[in-house]
């Protein structure tokens, strides 16, 4: 049977000797004496582990009503049961409102006061073991939910490529760069923070708008990889890209980027003003992803050389933006693209077209 500690605190010896007497035929409760507030105190600093505290009340230096105060204001000794002592019944009642836990009567009843203790010890152990419990049980839920947390972060983290992957996948189906991709995800990103949305959903737009042509990979050839203009038959075919990159990416929502990528893919050529396809969505019927990236994508298109056409100047491209507002774009996004060009600017800065590895069109120019 484990070791059950008391301190006995009282100024009379005679006292202290009484509770000896009264635990000595059982080994299992150890006694430690203190004869006042101020020594219980130095002895629980040394050693907090006391099943039990049996507190006299009137004691020279510092008595029981201020050492309860001490012990009830100690994050570990206030969870100590703690028996006053006191032939004083107004007293007894106050010591139970400052926090006692129990009292026992002078002149002391033995009995009552081996019960008494021994049970508020066995209380406290089974605290400590509650305590214990509890302690053990939040270190497996925070190793639980550790593991959770890097279990989820690797699958964004593979959702997230497989993202980049298939966006470039529809890089290589076309005439445009790699860098158009990162140029117009991080331009997404920007627009959607100035925009307001939250830090979750920006990382959302980052991630997922690189798949809004990933529809291009259904359409033939001969019509993807025409220099020309398209023919009213032709542009019908082209249009289903974004049908086709819809239905590659639907899912059953459990895949964040991919269920956005799949919105924006379907959505990143309507038009506000309901001109726009597949569906001649208008305003508040098209996604705020898919405004966000019709404007990025356009705004990069425009700015950017291809081997079709030379690039516009900024003031060029940002005209365009203003003569669309309203009918092709959502103003305030606009706006906000204007209004923070410097941001934009040192995306587009940052992800040069020189500095990105041969296009497929440059490879089969080379092949031939």
């Amino acid at each position: 049977m484990p070791t059950m500690k008391v301190l006995a605190v009282d100024d009379q010896e005679f006292n202290l000797d009484l509770i000896d007497l009264a635990f000595m035929d059982n080994p299992s409760i150890q006694i430690t004496r203190a004869v006042n507030g101020r020594e219980a105190l130095d002895v629980l600093a040394a050693d907090a582990g006391y099943s039990v505290i049996l507190l006299d009340l009137a004691m020279p230096v510092m008595d029981g009503f201020e050492t309860l105060s001490r012990l009830k204001a100690h994050p570990l000794w206030s969870k100590i049961p703690t028996i006053v002592v006191t032939a004083n019944s107004e007293e007894k009642h106050r010591a139970l409102r400052e926090g006692a836990s129990d009292f026992l009567s002078k002149p002391i009843d033995v009995e009552e006061l081996k019960l008494r203790t021994h049970n508020y010890a066995k209380i406290k152990e089974y605290q400590d073991y509650l305590g214990d419990m509890n302690r053990i049980l939040e270190e497996k839920v925070h190793e639980r939910t550790t593991e959770l947390q890097e279990a989820l972060a690797f699958a964004k983290k593979t959702e997230y490529e497989i993202s980049a992957r298939l966006g470039k996948a529809s890089e290589y189906r076309d005439m445009e760069t790699g860098m158009h991709i990162k140029r117009m995800s991080h331009y997404s990103a920007k627009l959607a923070e100035l925009a307001g949305l939250p830090p979750e959903e920006v990382e959302l737009i980052l991630y997922a708008s690189p798949l809004h042509d990933i529809g291009k990979v259904g359409i033939p050839d001969r019509i993807l990889l025409k220099p020309g203009r398209f023919t009213p038959e032709e542009f019908e075919i082209m249009k289903l890209h974004t049908v086709i990159g819809g239905r590659m990416l639907e899912t059953d929502g459990s895949y964040p980027v991919i269920d956005a990528g799949r919105i924006i893919a379907l959505q990143h050529h309507e038009k506000v003003d309901g001109t726009g396809y597949p569906a001649g969505l208008k305003r508040d019927e098209i996604h705020m992803h898919a405004l966000i990236v019709s404007i990025a994508d356009v705004f990069d298109a425009l700015s950017s050389q291809r081997v079709y056409k030379k690039a516009f100047t900024i003031e060029e491209t940002l005209e365009i933006l203003r003569q669309g507002c309203g009918t092709h774009f959502d103003e305030r996004l606009v706006h906000l693209l204007i209004e923070n060009l410097e941001a934009f600017t040192a995306i587009k800065e940052a992800f040069p077209d020189e500095e990105e590895s041969p296009s497929i069109m440059s490879l089969i120019d080379q092949l031939q």
